[in-house]
């Protein structure tokens, strides 16, 4: 009878009796966390020295009668007679993605073999190979880079090197970030990320070593300075989610780092001293106001930016003009306005009014109101297509489809959906609703087979970036959700013209339900449910469908009781 040998690995029990806590989760991820199917003898070694133990005291055997088990290809096989003169079968690392549960053995391993009978891929042992592909520090199985480490150890190398402080260790106040791309599931991603614009001034890895020597101080204004500002930015918001810098809104964030350069620009002192006010007592105080009332959206970042450059090239038009600030009359006024788009018109009014409130122009100027346009909406037919199209469609991104049909069937707008978590998807069984109000709005069948479909797939979620992410749209950002205006603009190019949606969608709501019902479902306000039912030729004081000419049981007009 064939015995089968087993061992429990006790690292974790002797580290409590000893009362070691302070390494790091990277350090002993895989000797802590788990049980090694390998060690080398040197790491042994250094653990029996530190917890004062023997490998007798790690490492507790123990041993059964079990069952001869079979290879992938059958029984074992005899032996050949010239074995002496065979080879070891070369071995071969398949795509990386091959990995999960043998069909020989019945082990989550590494599959780089295959069946010679099916082709299906198999384990090291079951395809006979020599050689193996174990990890020489932590043991686990898959692919091996230099000194046969595995990917995640080749990470934590390239990290720790990169944020040394200069003594052999890692910057203290930097090992928050250390561990939270140790621990990101696709360590590839990482080691990408770390090469990425390799021999470019400004990459990750330059980025990285700097702060680690303390070159770049820890703080948002120093980021909004490095350059090139995509890489800074990512970073930035790397170090927010790690715990490292205080979170700012990721937007007040980005005009802090475009403004500088903005203002590089302007030539004439006096127009640099305006445009810097207007940013730090206009724009900068309202954005910032936003943010802590609800959220900053990538518009209203773009419409801050347009009303400084807007502002700007204002006063560049009244020095043509011979004018200043200080001496602006209306025919000024009137001749931008007639001059320029509705677009530019909105973008200015801003300024002006603070002009005028800060005593920098004359009080009596008078601005014109804004003309307010909106594209009309989808008919019915044309939703009911595009809904279609996307519930059937395979070659639309799932994304895509999913967002669609949020705003095909809730007249959503995307700055709100891309701020739904999967939380917010209730699902018991048998029903699937979707809260967006209260109370939470029920999901037909075939469009909660594919929002269950996406969640158990959702894309941005391998790198350290979003790994825990509850959105149900994650961005590629820390912590971030996807752009609604990326959103909107890949939604167009499929042919999904979102406000045209969300206003048919809207309409047909307030036809079929009462417009109280439709705003606290959908969680609009009552005055936008209020124009919307306006522009349908309703009321709110319009009833629910039904017989409203029978009585309720039981009722009688007043003064018909006996009394």
């Amino acid at each position: 009878m064939k015995r089968k040998v087993g061992y429990t690995w006790r690292l974790r029990e002797l580290m409590a009796q000893r009362h070691i806590f302070d390494l790091s989760a990277s350090q002993v991820h895989r000797m802590v966390s788990g049980t090694p199917e390998r060690l080398s003898l040197q790491v042994l070694s250094a653990l029996c020295d530190i917890l004062s133990c023997t490998p007798a005291d790690l490492v507790t055997t123990t041993a059964e009668n079990a069952g001869v088990r079979k290879t992938a290809t059958g029984d074992l096989p005899t032996p050949p007679s010239n074995v002496a003169k065979l080879r070891p079968r070369a071995a071969r690392i398949l795509p990386d993605a091959t990995r999960g549960t043998c069909p020989g053995c019945g082990q989550d391993r590494a599959l780089p073999g295959r069946h010679p009978a099916d082709g299906s891929a198999i384990c090291t042992t079951c395809a006979g190979f020599s050689q193996t592909f174990d990890c020489s520090r932590c043991g686990f199985e898959g692919k091996l880079l230099g000194g046969r480490l595995c990917e995640r150890c080749t990470l934590t190398d390239r990290l720790t090197a990169l944020l040394d402080d200069g003594t052999g260790r890692v910057r203290p106040t930097l090992t928050p970030l250390l561990d939270m791309l140790v621990a990101m599931d696709e360590p590839r991603s990482g080691l990408s990320w770390l090469t990425m614009r390799r021999g470019q001034p400004g990459n990750a890895s330059q980025l990285l070593r700097r702060l680690g020597l303390g070159q770049v101080p820890l703080t948002h204004d120093a980021f909004h300075e490095l350059q090139p500002w995509r890489a800074a930015a990512h970073l930035e918001e790397l170090l927010m989610a790690s715990g490292v810098l205080p979170a700012v809104d990721k937007y007040i964030c980005s005009f802090q780092r475009w403004l500088p350069g903005h203002l590089a620009g302007i030539a004439d002192p006096e127009h640099l001293k305006t445009i810097k006010l207007f940013a730090t007592w206009r724009i900068l105080p309202h954005l910032r106001e936003r943010a802590d009332r609800s959220r900053i959206t990538p518009s209203v970042r773009g419409f801050a930016a347009e009303q400084i450059t807007c502002a700007t090239a204002f006063l560049h038009w009244l020095s043509a003009r011979n004018s200043t600030l200080a001496s602006l009359g209306q025919l000024d006024i009137d001749a931008w306005f007639a001059e320029n788009t509705e677009r530019g018109r909105t973008s200015l009014r801003p300024f002006l009014n603070w002009a005028m409130q800060s005593c920098r122009c004359p009080h009596s100027l008078f601005i014109p109101a804004q003309r307010i346009s909106r594209r009309p909406a989808l008919s019915e037919d044309e939703r009911l297509a595009a809904l279609g199209r996307l519930l059937t469609d395979t070659d639309v991104p799932m994304r895509l489809r999913v967002a669609g049909v949020i705003v095909l069937l809730y007249a959503q707008p995307l700055t709100r959906i891309v701020r739904l978590t999967i939380d917010d998807v209730l699902h018991d069984g048998e029903t699937t609703l979707l809260r967006l109000g209260e109370p939470a709005s029920p999901i037909p069948s075939p469009v909660a087979a594919l929002l269950l479909a996406y969640i158990a797939d959702r894309g941005n979620m391998n790198t350290a970036t979003n790994q825990a992410s509850r959105w149900l749209f994650p961005g590629r950002r820390a912590g971030q959700p996807a752009r609604p205006d990326h959103l909107s603009a890949l939604l167009g190019e499929i042919g999904i013209p979102v406000a045209a949606a969300r206003g048919a969608a809207a309409r047909q709501q307030l036809l079929e339900l009462p417009a109280p019902v439709v705003a606290d479902a959908l969680g609009y306000h009552d005055k936008t449910t209020s124009r919307l039912l306006r522009e349908s030729g309703g009321t709110w004081s319009r009833y629910a469908a039904g017989d409203h000419t029978r009585s309720p049981a039981g009722w009688a007009p007043w003064g018909t009781h006996g009394s």
